[in-house]
């Protein structure tokens, strides 16, 4: 599981689908990673997935902000199974809990660069200073090559998460709180990939292959992440389509 990364001005600070291969860039400016915890069984879950939804049509989308929603699965158990959750998700939003010194876990929750958040968009397009360049480039959409370089050369070490994000994606519900709704879903995390970077000078770089996901969607973006080793809260991230409408 690797990501290679390449550095490049703010100029390409916007993804760029050319053919078969597709760039993505973020500029110097830190580019916010906003996260939703959600569940099919939740009751309350969908106005949040709406105002999540809405980010489609933002102008904001992968240049200020780039959003992802996690179905967790510990709503499973009242009787509809969310076939888009993970324990892995739960495992990741109780991490944070964790961190927050909280003792349980709550939906719908959304996270702004490591913080807990009511996820408004004017959060999301306020300055958050320098961070650095992100940029990653596949040509098959699979295969990532992507790099970090930092505002400010340090010791750090860093990792990257690559996740694929499903738009679109429409459930009829047979159980649980929402039982007899359909539901859409967007930025949707289908699968997700971590993986350490080699620093080498001022730059940071993996190459890392996407493993496919079994579900279908309308439409499919990619989010990408950078962090210090270890820890939860985003230093840097850039995203885009990665297909048509």
């Amino acid at each position: 599981m690797k990501l290679f990364l390449v550095g490049v001005s703010w100029l390409l600070s916007m993804s760029v689908m050319k053919a078969d291969e597709i760039r993505l860039a973020s500029g110097p400016e830190k580019t916010s990673l906003l996260e939703l915890y959600t569940s099919e069984g939740c009751s309350s879950c969908p106005p949040a997935e709406a105002q999540l939804g809405r980010l489609k049509d933002a102008p904001g989308l992968w240049k200020q902000f780039v959003p992802v929603a996690y179905h967790v699965d510990y709503w499973d158990r009242l009787g509809w199974r969310d076939r888009l959750s993970s324990p892995a998700w739960t495992a990741r939003q109780q991490r944070y809990a964790s961190l927050w010194r909280s003792d349980s876990v709550y939906t719908p929750a959304f996270v702004l660069d490591g913080k807990e958040t009511h996820g408004g968009e004017g959060e999301l397009s306020s300055p958050k200073g320098v961070s650095g360049v992100l940029s990653a480039t596949a040509k098959n959409g699979r295969t990532w090559q992507i790099v970090f370089q930092p505002a400010e050369k340090s010791a750090t070490e860093w990792e990257v998460h690559l996740a694929q994000l499903g738009v679109g994606i429409s459930s009829r519900i047979g159980g649980g709180e929402n039982d007899g709704r359909t539901l859409t879903h967007d930025f949707v995390v289908l699968a997700q990939q971590d993986a350490p970077l080699k620093t080498e000078g001022d730059h940071a770089s993996t190459r890392l292959t996407a493993i496919p996901s079994q579900e279908t969607a309308p439409r499919r973006a990619v989010a990408i992440w950078v962090t210090r080793r270890g820890e939860l809260a985003p230093v840097q991230a850039t995203g885009g389509w990665i297909s048509s409408k």
